[in-house]
């Protein structure tokens, strides 16, 4: 039928008009409507097509100089008379420059796309489905129109569905409608109205905020709504990074530069004599040599390196902003379940009747015992029958695992290690109503009929404190006893005790009610305590080296967590957020009374600082406070009400494996595994991947010095000629530029590249340490070419003014400078590879694509030296072999001095002050 009549019918006949039942479709169904209607994906996004993304490539900045640059020369080579092949030649190479580096550019974006694509496909999309009865979680891609939906608070909707069962359900439609603020759904049926506005309808591309409700499904891909709207939506620009921002900058400042230093060039020599189209040409040559072509690529290069490594390490980068940001991160606000312990609940204790029972076996597997079960069935079937979980028994080479909250999957395992038949109880006291877990309530309560007894009674469950408020009695060996000073004291001090032990506590009550509809308010008051159960989470193995390596990184971690202050120390001190004895402890409602000032105060302190029995909503508050303190912060969720958090944050962090599709959607990176040594793990390729564009940076334009100095010093020298032509500079750049430089972008973090400060935000590419380290390498090389160059020239004997350009001694000279360079830059390219770190600590070796690339600059090198075809080409004459050894020795001499400036920055390092030296 057509879905707009959908909202109209009765819950009883909306089943029969989708031809499905309550118990869903059979899988058979679901195939067969599969197969015939395809799956439920939105249309792709009209890519842009190759030729446009090629076509990209030439209107860079430095691409659109360097065509301009081409065409005059080639311009110029026209108007010569006599044309000279030499003007042609540049031109040329000019333009094989530009072609050589779109076509990397465009292969490398092209292999970030669809990196990205597939480490997209590594999230899973699931919902929760009734296929006969039986609830199964599918992807959300196999739903079919009939299918019905289990739907809870933190769900994406799949599909355009009809609800048919609803508790306390309200939906973000922001996706879809633009209204930001949430909407209740109800299930009754509505008059006739566009889709859209049906109350009792959710669609696909919105979001479950709160309560839970099972719906069925009556559109899929193309026919939802949101379908309808997504190519509009699709077609959305990219924005740029602020690290492309700061780059694009660079590029017109270094354009310019080279600009200006053209114009000098061609200023200084004209008056020399020198013709002036060849003057001009020559100008232009140097201007083009002086432009980073390489740059774009290489930062494509480690971008995209990185961002394929941090998914190797379970961190799935979703936009690359996150991968800049992540260099800079300084404080880590992160969960305690799930991300610094293993999520796997399992009861070890039963506290009922004033006394403790222990609860033997691990895991999701009913196998174990309770000690003496016979006083705790009544708590723990009352924690059962409380749940939306359900227990999967082993299938597919799978063991025991948990369909839902995996807290409620550990309660239904005690239940099943008590002897509880849990279908048969769930058959003895079917659920009528519910009220969901919340993050305020911190409580969730169902109402279930009492088939034996007659009534109603309304189960809860939820954090101790708050659930105890609630409380007016508490049940003794089934005598129900009014909850004195004294039983309540001694209740907190049992919750207390299994706190401490770093166990997750919660509460278990019950009451009974008049119908099967109370108010939330009625359910939830005047209840009785039957017990607590204490579960263990122990931590991951791998956290405790993760903390001290943010520890050592300067970052500082905060904990915030919804759990027992207690609990959330015991397991911070098994981690090593907590070192010191008396760490900051805030609960929730002490956090809630502190104003702005107050909290920046508490930051501001120097202190381990745990934040307790605080909502999801507190986590923005966290956040805007670290912000004005002018922190770079990284945010852990998993909720949907954590989205807004994860918003806010610099890095918003999600969990892959049990977090909601909300926070997924919300957050720019999520942990695969959920663990936050993940999240340690992406910080550190995140400074590595910054640090290899800085690498390439002083490896490209210290050879730029060493290009340009000895032109200026022949120039006022008096020498006629220059020391080096336009054409063999861009061939350095062809042959000892690209390859090197995109193996330094595939350079591995450095050793101590987490025992350093994090960088500030406000740090510009081009700092005055770089910008020192390349005056430093570029001056030792510049020296030496220019060095080598006048030695040629003057051994020869021949005056400065009879020197021609066919003169043996002036080739000889020109290819010592240009094969000067080159083998200069194979070292230089050894001695950036770190920081601080020896090269030797490292390994000379380890970066085997960065030999290889230096090689391969240097046989290029040979073979416009001995070569005919490019001896006339460049101009050049074929090195002996004491004139290879000569040059070897100045590429040595640039690594040695730099290894000494590296072990003085050491020195200074370890004697220096603490703080007083990065």
């Amino acid at each position: 039928m057509d879905a707009p009549l959908v909202q109209t019918l009765p819950t009883g006949e909306v089943f029969a008009a989708l031809n499905t039942s309550p118990r869903g479709l059979t899988p058979a169904a679901a195939t067969a409507s599969q197969a015939r209607l395809g799956p439920n994906e939105l249309p792709s996004a009209h890519r842009r097509r190759l030729w446009r993304d090629l076509a990209g490539q030439f209107t860079d900045l430095f691409a659109v100089v360097l065509l301009v640059a081409s065409a005059i020369t080639f311009l110029a080579y026209g108007l010569q008379e006599p044309r000279d092949t030499g003007t042609l030649q540049l031109a040329v190479a000019i333009l094989c420059v530009v072609v050589l580096n779109a076509a990397i550019g465009f292969a490398q974006e092209y292999s970030a796309e669809r990196t990205a694509e597939s480490l997209q496909a590594m999230v899973r999309h699931t919902c929760r489905v009734l296929r006969d009865g039986e609830r199964r979680e599918v992807p959300s891609q196999e739903v079919v129109p009939g299918d019905v939906v289990v739907l809870e608070a933190g769900d994406a909707v799949p599909a355009d569905c009809r609800l048919v069962e609803a508790h306390e359900v309200s939906v973000n439609n922001a996706a879809l409608t633009g209204e930001s603020d949430a909407v209740g759904r109800t299930a009754h049926p509505v008059a006739a109205c566009p889709v859209l506005q049906a109350r009792n309808c959710v669609f696909m591309g919105t979001d479950v905020v709160a309560g839970s409700a099972k719906a069925v499904v009556f559109a899929t891909g193309a026919a939802t709504e949101f379908g309808r709207i997504f190519r509009l939506t699709a077609a959305a620009p990219r924005r740029r990074t602020p690290l492309q921002r700061q780059v694009a900058l660079m590029a017109r400042r270094v354009a310019g530069t080279a600009l200006a230093i053209g114009a000098l060039l061609f200023l200084v020599r004209l008056p020399t004599g020198q013709p002036f189209v060849e003057t001009f040409v020559f100008a232009l040559g140097v201007m083009v040599a002086l432009v980073p072509e390489g740059l774009p690529a290489t930062m494509s290069v480690s971008l995209a390196i990185g961002v394929r490594r941090m998914a190797r390490r379970h961190a799935l980068v979703k936009r690359l902003l996150a991968v800049e940001a992540l260099g800079s991160t300084t404080v880590v606000c992160t969960d305690k379940t799930g991300t610094l312990t293993r999520a796997e609940m399992t009861v070890v204790r039963v506290w009922a009747d004033g006394t403790e029972h222990t609860a033997t076996g691990v895991g999701y597997a009913p196998d174990g015992e309770i000690t003496d079960p016979a006083p705790v069935r009544g708590l723990l079937r009352a924690a059962a029958l409380c749940c939306n979980a359900r227990l999967v028994p082993p299938s597919d080479g799978a063991g025991w695992r948990v369909l839902g909250d995996t807290t409620e999957g550990a309660l239904l395992v005690a239940a099943a290690k008590a002897g509880l038949d849990l279908a048969a109880e769930e058959a003895a006291a079917p659920r009528v109503a519910e009220y969901p877990f919340d993050s305020g309530r911190k409580l969730m309560s169902t109402v279930h009929q009492d088939t034996d007894g007659g009534g109603h009674r309304v189960y809860v469950k939820g954090a101790p404190q708050e659930l105890l408020d609630r409380c007016v009695a508490a049940d003794r060996a089934g005598e129900c006893r009014p909850l004195t000073d004294a039983l309540r004291a001694e209740v907190i001090a049992a919750n207390d005790a299994l706190a401490s032990r770093g166990l997750r506590v919660l509460a278990v009550a019950r009451r009974p009610v008049p119908g099967p509809r109370p108010g939330r308010a009625t359910a939830e008051s005047e209840l009785t305590l039957l017990g607590l159960v204490g579960m263990l989470d122990p931590p991951r193995p791998e956290v405790s080296d993760a903390v001290a390596a943010c520890r050592r990184a300067r970052i500082r971690i905060v904990m915030v967590t919804g759990d027992h202050p207690l609990t959330a120390e015991a397991v911070a001190r098994r981690v090593g957020i907590v070192t010191g004895p008396t760490p900051t402890v805030v609960t929730g409602a002490e956090f809630e009374a502190l104003d702005d000032d107050d909290l920046d105060a508490l930051l501001d302190r120097p202190v381990e600082l745990l934040l307790c029995r605080v909502s999801p909503e507190d986590k923005t508050r966290v956040v805007a406070g670290l912000h004005r303190r002018g922190e770079v912060v990284a945010v852990t969720g998993d909720g949907a009400n954590d989205a807004p958090a994860l918003k806010h944050a610099d890095i918003g962090v999600a969990m892959g494996a049990s977090g909601t599709d909300v926070a997924r959607e919300a957050a720019v990176m999520v942990l695969l595994d959920d663990s936050f040594a993940s999240i340690a793990a992406a910080v550190r390729l995140g400074r590595s991947v910054y640090q290899n564009i800085r690498k390439f940076l002083v490896y490209l334009f210290s050879h730029n010095i060493a290009e340009l100095v000895p032109i200026l010093a022949a120039t006022f020298a008096g020498f006629p000629l220059v020391p080096i032509s336009a054409v063999q500079i861009l061939a350095i750049d062809l042959g000892s530029d690209v390859l090197p430089a995109l193996a330094l972008g595939a350079e591995p973090p450095e050793p101590d590249v987490m025992d350093r400060p994090p960088r500030s935000r406000k740090e510009q590419l081009f700092s005055r340490a770089v910008m020192g380290r390349i005056l430093f390498l570029g001056g030792i090389q510049a020296i030496g070419v220019t060095a080598v160059f006048f030695w040629h020239i003057h051994a020869s004997g021949i005056p400065y003014s009879e020197f021609t350009k066919d003169d043996t001694a002036y080739r000889e000279g020109i290819t010592m400078v240009q094969a000067g360079i080159v083998v200069s830059q194979f070292f230089n390219a050894l001695a950036v590879r770190t920081d601080r770190q020896s090269l030797f600590r490292i390994g000379a070796l380890s970066n085997p694509w960065l030999l290889a690339a230096g090689c391969f600059g240097i046989t290029v090198m040979a073979g416009i030296s001995y070569l005919p075809p490019l001896q006339a080409l460049f101009n050049t004459a074929p090195l002996g072999l004491g004139d290879w050894a000569v040059l070897a020795g100045l590429g040595a001499l640039l690594l040695v001095a730099e290894e000494l400036r590296k072990a003085w920055v050491r020195h200074r390092r370890r004697t220096a002050p603490k703080g007083e030296w990065r």
